[in-house]
C-alpha cells in the first residue's frame, strides 16, 4: 500500500506555500496498491468546527485530484480522509501532516487537530521597499556603540546614575534589596558616535541601521519612554538626529527606529509617578490629567497595570482614541514628527501586545510616505501566532511588512550545537517558508543575536569556527541579514546585561571581521541570495541551503557534526525540490568534510 502527499512539491499542491484570497489551490493525492472507495479533502477555516468537505476525483490510476478556493483571508487547516476496502471491510484512514511536507497515514482522528496541514491565505501582497529587501542591516544599542565627542565627554547626564570608568568594563545592574534597579548604568555612546562610525559601517557593507530606542527615558535601554518627541539628552538632540539622518542617507544607509508603543516609563511625562514633571502633570499625579485615560489603575496611584509585572513600565490602553491619535494621527503625532524628519522605517517592540487594528493604522500612516517599512518583534511563526487567546493577523497584508526571524536564529544555533538533527531543522525552516506569503518571508529580519539574547559567540561556547558557520548560514537564507553590533568583532556576552557590552574599538577579532565583510560583499553581488528561491538538504549529518534565480544557482553545504564525514549527494533528502540540486551537489561527491567544514558551490564553479 502506497499513499502519499507532499505539500512542498507542486506535483501534489500547486501553488506552493501561502495563497492570495480567491486564488485556486490544486491538490493531488496518490494511492497505489490499495482498493480505495473514496478520497475527500477536509478543510477547516480557522476557529471553525465544521469543515468543508470536497470530494477528490480519480482522474488517472491512483491519482486523486481536487481544487479548493479560499474566499476569505486567514488560516485554513486541511487533511485527507480515505475509505479503503480491505477483506470485504471498509476502513477509514486519514492522511495528515507530520512536521511538514510529506505526511503520515493514520487511523486515529484524535491526532488531526495538531497535525493538519496549514494553508495561509492573505488579502494583499506587502510591498517592502527595495532598499530593505536588498539590504544588510546592523543593529545598534546606542549607549554601547561609540561616543562621538572628541574628549569622550558624556552629555545630558542623569541624576542617580552610574557611569563606567572605562569602555572595557563589563556591564552589570545595580539593584536594590528588592531586585529593582537602584541606578541605571551608562557608557556614553551617542548619536555623534554613530555619525563618526558611518565609514566603518560602509566598509562593513551595511546599508540599513536599526537603532534601539533613542527617545528620552530613564534607563540605558530606553524602552521606558519618557517623551516620544525628544531625543534622549545623553544621545544628543534633534539637531544631531537630523545630521545623522542626512549623513546616513548620503552614505546610502537607511534608518529604522524602535517603536515602543505598548508601555511607557513610570516616570515619563505621561505617567509621572515620582512627580519629576510637576505635581499636576501625568496620570499618577492628577486624575484630571489628559493622560489619565491612557492607563488602568487598580488602586490609585500606586497599583496599576504594567508590562509583565514591571512597575517601571505602565501599560498604555491601545484602544484609547486619544492615544491612537497621539501615536499615528496624520498631524502632530509621534509617527508624523519622526517620519517627516526622514526615518525610513519602524520596528514595533512587542508586537503581540499591540492589537491588530492598532498595527493596521500604523501601517496606514506609513503608507502616506514613500518607501516606509514596518517590522514587528514576533518570536515565533508569525502566520499562526496566538497572543492573549487571540489569533494574530500579521501576514494578511494590511499590517506588518515582516517580522524578526527568531526561529531562524534558534535553528542555526541548534544545528551547530547538534541539539536537533539537520533533517528536523530543515523541515522547520521549510515549514516557515511555506506558511509565510513570499514577500513577507523575504522581508524577515534575520538574526543570530540581538539585545534580548545571548551573543552568538557565547551561545556557541566560544567556538569561532561555529560562529563563522553561523554567519554563513545567516547570509545564505532568504530575508534581510541583521548583524548585532559587535558580533562581527567577536564580542562575547550572556544574557542581559552581559549581551550589551561596549563595542571593542581597536580590539576586534580581525579574522572574524574580515570573514563577515566577505559575506556582505558576496551577498551584495548575488541577486539569488536576496530574491532567489529556497530549497534545503539534510542527511547523514550534512545540512545544505540552495538558492536559485533566473538560472543562477548557489548551494551551501555544511558538515554539521563533530566528526569528519564524506559527502555523497544521494544520501541527503531534498526539501521543496522543484529545483533539482543533484547536478550541482554531485560535484562534491567523495569530498571529506572536516568537523563543521563548509563548502559553497555556484553555477560558475560546478
Amino acid at each position: 500500500m502506497y499513499i502519499h502527499f507532499d505539500s512542498w512539491q507542486e506535483k501534489y499542491k500547486k501553488p506552493f506555500g501561502a495563497i492570495k484570497v480567491d486564488r485556486p489551490v490544486k491538490f493531488m493525492l496518490e494511492a497505489y496498491d490499495v482498493d480505495v472507495t473514496s478520497v475527500e479533502l477536509y478543510v477547516y477555516a480557522d476557529g471553525k468546527l465544521i469543515p468543508e468537505i470536497i470530494g477528490m476525483e480519480n482522474k488517472s490510476s491512483g491519482r486523486y485530484y481536487t481544487t479548493y478556493i479560499p474566499r476569505k483571508s486567514g488560516l485554513y487547516f486541511y487533511y485527507f480522509k480515505l475509505v479503503i476496502r480491505q477483506n470485504e471491510h471498509e476502513l477509514v484512514r486519514y492522511y495528515c501532516a507530520n512536521g511538514g511536507g510529506q505526511g503520515q497515514l493514520t487511523e486515529s482522528s484524535e491526532i488531526l487537530e495538531n497535525n493538519s496541514y496549514q494553508l495561509t491565505c492573505y488579502d494583499k501582497t506587502v510591498n517592502a521597499p527595495e532598499w530593505y529587501q536588498n539590504g544588510i542591516c546592523y543593529q545598534i544599542f546606542p549607549d554601547r556603540f561609540y561616543n562621538g565627542n572628541l574628549d569622550g565627554y558624556i552629555e545630558g547626564k542623569k541624576r542617580d546614575t552610574f557611569i563606567y570608568a572605562t569602555i572595557q568594563d563589563d556591564p552589570m545592574y545595580i539593584r536594590n534589596h528588592d531586585g529593582s534597579i537602584a541606578r541605571w548604568d551608562f557608557y556614553g555612546g551617542n548619536l555623534k558616535g554613530i555619525i563618526k562610525k558611518i565609514p566603518y559601517l560602509k566598509e562593513l557593507g551595511v546599508s540599513i541601521i536599526y537603532l534601539n530606542p533613542i527617545f528620552e527615558a530613564a534607563s540605558n535601554h530606553r524602552y521606558d519612554t519618557s517623551d516620544y518627541f525628544k531625543i534622549d539628552p545623553m544621545l544628543g538632540n534633534e539637531k544631531v538626529f537630523k545630521e545623522l539622518v542626512t549623513k546616513l542617507h548620503k552614505a546610502g544607509i537607511h534608518l529604522i527606529l524602535d517603536g515602543v508603543f505598548s508601555h511607557v516609563g513610570s516616570n515619563s511625562k505621561y505617567f509621572n509617578f515620582n512627580g519629576n514633571y510637576g505635581e499636576h502633570v501625568g496620570a499618577a499625579q492628577d486624575k484630571n490629567s489628559e493622560y489619565y485615560p491612557w492607563f488602568s489603575f487598580e488602586r490609585y496611584p500606586d497599583k496599576y497595570r504594567c508590562w509583565w509585572g514591571n512597575a517601571d513600565l505602565p501599560v498604555v490602553d491601545k484602544n484609547n482614541p486619544q492615544f491612537q491619535q497621539f501615536i499615528y494621527g496624520e498631524k502632530d503625532s509621534v509617527l508624523a514628527k519622526w517620519n517627516q524628519l526622514g526615518v525610513d522605517g519602524w520596528r514595533l517592540d512587542v508586537a503581540d501586545e499591540l492589537p491588530d487594528p492598532f498595527i493596521a493604522k500604523i501601517r496606514k500612516n506609513l503608507d502616506g510616505y514613500r518607501d516606509r517599512l514596518l517590522l514587528g518583534e514576533v518570536w515565533e511563526d508569525a502566520s499562526n501566532k496566538v497572543a492573549y487567546s487571540q489569533r494574530r493577523h500579521y501576514v494578511k497584508g494590511d499590517e506588518l511588512d515582516g517580522v524578526m526571524n527568531y526561529p531562524l536564529r534558534e535553528a542555526i544555533l541548534d544545528l551547530l550545537e547538534q541539539k536537533r538533527s539537520a533533517e528536523t531543522i530543515a523541515k522547520e525552516m521549510m515549514k516557515l517558508r511555506e506558511n509565510y506569503p513570499l514577500d513577507f518571508y523575504l522581508n524577515s529580519l534575520n538574526n543570530i543575536g540581538t539585545h534580548d539574547t545571548k551573543r552568538v559567540l557565547t551561545a556557541l561556547g566560544g567556538d569561532m569556527t561555529k560562529v563563522k558557520r553561523a554567519f554563513e548560514l545567516l547570509f545564505m537564507f532568504p530575508g534581510v541579514p541583521c548583524i548585532y553590533y559587535g558580533d562581527e568583532a567577536g564580542v562575547p556576552g550572556g544574557t542581559d546585561p552581559d549581551n550589551r557590552r561596549f563595542y571593542p574599538w581597536d580590539r576586534e577579532d580581525h579574522a572574524l571581521l574580515e570573514h563577515v565583510r566577505s559575506l556582505t560583499v558576496k551577498r551584495q553581488a548575488e541577486p539569488a541570495l536576496t530574491k532567489g528561491e529556497l530549497t534545503l538538504l539534510a542527511g547523514e549529518g550534512f545540512f545544505g541551503v540552495g538558492r536559485y534565480q533566473a538560472g543562477r544557482e548557489i548551494v551551501y553545504l555544511l558538515n554539521a557534526s563533530e566528526k569528519p564525514s564524506i559527502f555523497y549527494a544521494d544520501k541527503l533528502q531534498q526539501f521543496h525540490d522543484e529545483w533539482n540540486l543533484r547536478a550541482m551537489t554531485t560535484k562534491a561527491n567523495g569530498k571529506e568534510f572536516g568537523p563543521f567544514e563548509s563548502l559553497t558551490l555556484t553555477s560558475d564553479n560546478c
